[in-house]
């Protein structure tokens, strides 16, 4: 059936407001989009950045007395309204709209990311099956595709790898089938782990392959040839040690999920222990590759 979709424009200060009065005025949902393209990066803890030009939509049964709900939202908003519109938006399949639009990625000469629905475009490369879902990573962010391009690149036939904050799993479902021994893909959300331990499935990978674990329970003595870390810059140093420990002398690490005003922090912190390689840019977001010293 068709929907009645209400957007106004407004600001930080009144988005939690105005979501309220869309609610009170019958709105089986309200979402928020960025007017601006302004980027929001790496949250303190426990805080819910908004754009300063923020577009809340209201989504209403098509049947709606659109007066009735305008006067609702205005009285409890106490205040003018601010800029906005009604439209009727016509009923579609969206799961089916979406997924007309993820289409499967290549990433370096080997790899591809093949949603469950297309076939591999090349089926005798590398196909991740993968698709979105409960946790962060599908291989279309700036970020992860460095990395993929990275693992894709690396020898890793008979090695072990660590995954730092795996996310959906798909650096570490990516190495295995690239040919590492075994990846132990590490995340503090319980949630990526679920996740990660599903794709592998669904990528005939044994359990015996991969080992997940949270933060708290990974072995004191842990190491491995490669370590990954597409992250953040703020955790990335924070973490500086306990990462520097986990790759073995002589082994590899490639970090990510660092802007490129961020890359002299990390070059600070880890330069101590690794040599690092000329620096790899998509974007605004940065690679950086070092070998332990």
């Amino acid at each position: 059936m068709p929907w009645l979709q209400i957007r106004l424009e407004s600001n930080p200060e009144h988005c939690a407001q105005l979501e309220d009065a869309l609610l009170s005025a019958g709105a089986v949902a309200v979402t928020m989009e960025d007017l601006a393209d302004q980027p929001l990066y790496e949250p303190p803890p426990g805080e819910t950045p908004l754009w300063q030009h923020t577009r809340l939509s209201g989504l209403f049964d098509a049947d709606s007395d659109t007066d009735q709900i305008l006067q609702v939202i205005t009285n409890e908003f106490k205040a003018p309204l601010p800029s906005y519109r009604c439209e009727i938006l016509e009923d579609k399949d969206w799961e089916r709209e979406w997924m007309v639009n993820y289409h499967p990625m290549q990433f370096g000469e080997r790899l591809w990311i093949c949603p469950s629905w297309t076939p591999p475009p090349e089926p005798d490369a590398v196909n991740i099956m993968l698709d979105p879902g409960l946790a962060f990573g599908t291989g279309t962010h700036p970020t992860t595709a460095l990395c993929l391009r990275w693992l894709d690149s690396q020898a890793l036939k008979g090695a072990s790898l660590i995954d730092y904050g795996c996310g959906s799993g798909i650096l570490a479902i990516a190495a295995l089938l690239l040919g590492a021994e075994h990846v132990y893909a590490i995340d503090n959300d319980p949630q990526a782990l679920t996740a990660t331990l599903d794709n592998a499935s669904r990528n005939n990978i044994s359990n015996d392959k991969i080992t997940v674990l949270l933060p708290e329970q990974v072995p004191v003595d842990l190491s491995a040839d490669f370590v990954v870390a597409n992250i953040l810059a703020g955790p990335l140093v924070s973490l500086q040690q306990i990462i520097t420990e986990l790759v073995i002398k002589g082994g590899s690490l490639c970090m990510s999920g660092i802007l490129d005003t961020q890359v002299d922090q990390l070059l600070k912190a880890y330069s101590p222990h690794f040599d690092f390689k000329p620096i790899t840019q998509d974007e605004e977001w940065i690679r950086l590759l070092a070998s332990k010293h």
